[in-house]
This record gives C-alpha cells, sequence and structure tokens, in this order.
C-alpha cells in the first residue's frame, strides 16, 4: 500500500512575541526563525518518519527548493512536486508567543497553481485501497478528491484551514481528522460544545466517515459508527505548538495503518504531537518513530 501526501508546502517566517499584534499596533519581534512548513510538507514527514512509504505532490517556486530537500531527508518521494518558474512558493508568517501558543497568516502562492493535469498525471500511479492524505491549502481539492475516490484510494481530510466548502466532500471520505474549532464550524455553531454531542452529530450526519475529534489539552476522540475512544494527551512544557496537529494527524493515520488498532494508533499520535511540541518550528519539531516507541 502506498500513500501518497497531495497538500501544501510553506516557508515559515516564525516571528517571537511577547503577545500578538492587535489592530493598528507595530511590534517588535524578539527573534525570527525561518522553517520549512506547510500542512502537507508537515503531514508528510509525519507519515514518512512514522513508519510508511509516502510520496508528497504540490507545488514550490525555485525560492522553495529547499523544501524538497526537507522531504526527502525524512525519506518522503518527491517526483510529484512541480518546480514552478514564474510563482513564489507559498509561506506563512507565524506569530508566536512565550506560552508556545500561536496565530498564523497564510499566502497561497505556488500551492494554488495545482490544477487538473497535475492530479490526474499524480493519481495515474495510485490506485485501490492506497491512501490519499490531504487538507486544505490547495487549488482544486474537490477534483482532487472526486478523482481519488473514482481510482479506489482511502481519503484522510484534515479540513485546515475550515470553509464551508467542504462540507460536500465528507460523503467521500474514509477518515475525518478535525481539531473541536473545525467541527464547531462543520456545524455551524457560534463556538465550539461538548465534544460527544458535535461527535454524535458529525457521525448522524456522515455514518460512513470515521472522525478523530482533537480537543487539546483535554485529549483526544476516535469514533467510528457507535465506538468511541477516549485518549488523554500527554502532559509536557510546551514550546511550540506549531506542527502539532499535523504530527497527530500522521502518526495516528500510520499507526492505523501498520498496527490496524485505533486505540494504538490513537496512543502514538498522542505521543508523538506531545514530542513536537516541546521542540521549535513545523517540520523539525516532528520526531521519529523510534523516539516515540522508546517512550511509549
Amino acid at each position: 500500500m502506498k500513500t501518497l501526501c497531495f497538500g501544501s508546502l510553506n516557508i515559515d517566517n516564525v516571528y517571537h512575541v511577547d503577545h500578538f499584534v492587535g489592530r493598528g499596533e507595530t511590534l517588535a519581534a524578539r527573534e525570527l526563525n525561518i522553517f520549512s512548513g506547510g500542512k502537507g510538507l508537515n503531514q508528510s514527514i509525519a507519515l514518512a518518519r512514522a513508519g510508511l512509504d509516502v510520496w508528497h505532490a504540490g507545488a514550490v517556486g525555485q525560492d522553495g527548493m529547499f523544501l524538497l530537500d526537507e522531504l526527502k531527508r525524512s525519506g518522503v518521494d518527491t517526483r510529484y512536486t512541480a518546480i514552478l518558474e514564474d510563482t513564489r512558493t507559498g509561506h506563512a508568517i507565524i506569530q508566536k508567543g512565550d506560552d508556545g501558543d500561536n496565530c498564523i497568516l497564510l499566502f497561497g502562492g505556488a500551492n494554488r497553481k495545482i490544477d487538473e493535469a497535475q492530479i490526474d498525471r499524480t493519481l495515474g500511479d495510485f490506485g485501490n485501497e492506497d491512501l490519499l492524505v490531504v487538507q486544505n491549502e490547495i487549488s482544486c481539492l474537490e477534483y482532487l478528491v472526486s478523482r481519488a475516490r473514482q481510482y479506489g484510494l482511502r481519503i484522510a481530510l484534515n479540513p485546515s484551514p475550515m470553509e464551508h466548502g467542504l462540507l460536500p466532500l465528507l460523503p467521500q471520505v474514509d477518515y475525518l481528522i478535525l481539531n473541536e474549532v473545525e467541527a464547531a464550524q462543520f456545524l455551524e455553531l457560534d463556538a465550539p460544545e461538548d465534544p460527544e454531542k458535535m461527535i454524535s452529530t458529525l457521525i448522524s450526519r456522515f455514518p460512513s466517515v470515521t472522525i478523530v475529534l482533537t480537543i487539546g489539552k483535554d485529549g483526544s476522540i476516535y469514533a467510528k459508527g457507535s465506538e468511541r475512544i477516549y485518549q488523554d494527551a500527554v502532559s509536557v512544557q510546551v514550546v511550540d505548538t506549531t506542527a502539532a496537529g499535523d504530527t497527530f494527524t500522521g502518526f495516528f493515520l500510520a499507526g492505523l495503518i501498520k498496527e490496524g488498532d485505533p486505540s494504538l494508533a490513537m496512543k502514538y499520535a498522542a505521543q508523538a504531537a506531545a514530542i513536537s511540541v516541546t521542540r521549535l518550528g513545523a517540520a523539525p519539531s516532528i520526531p521519529t518513530r523510534d523516539e516515540v516507541l522508546k517512550i511509549m
């Protein structure tokens, strides 16, 4: 079985600040670090470091070649990633506070140049029961999911950044991995409600979808039909939360594929995410399979 992550590649500009900048405010950052990032890149690296054979599809400009090097160092095959001559690589402006929390401003760049021709060329090398992992930082996502379903791929969706245009995709998705804010947005709630209630509502609307809901320091919940698995978060000293969700997604899917046990996959993902938040950066913070298993 092959795993294809079709997603974004970003250059992350991370500014360490005393507080998040407000409207009309000019704020001096204490430090600037530049990291490889993008939810697609992060999840590809997490999937590969968790032990899967991974191919990444996406697009970068000439300024983003180091992102491909980062993927290759983690064992990810990048042959399906387009290198564009006239477009800048996607990038993010990230403010990071002393508590490790962050806020992010995205520029899509090359990530928004994905077209149907690239999707068809890529999917032609994948087939029945292979896994497609997608997020919402690239163009042509609806076409990608529809074509992947026709090719017989299993599909995992991490709906971030969230928008209501993703709702029609859910009946075609096998795995939906999201946080409580995204769940509330899917359900058109003003704010997150009781996690179990939100999961039950989502399951009733999309009964064929396996859902994993992450709820920050309160852990995560796996839901498939009437089955529920509750996983506590691992307590650590938080340094930077930037790639925690992507790490969780990659390690959960890898654990489920390699072991077939959702309970073990949830533990695997929780431990990996806990390690990631003790380190700076997005991709550089993602642990290896051996690191996670040693602690488990």
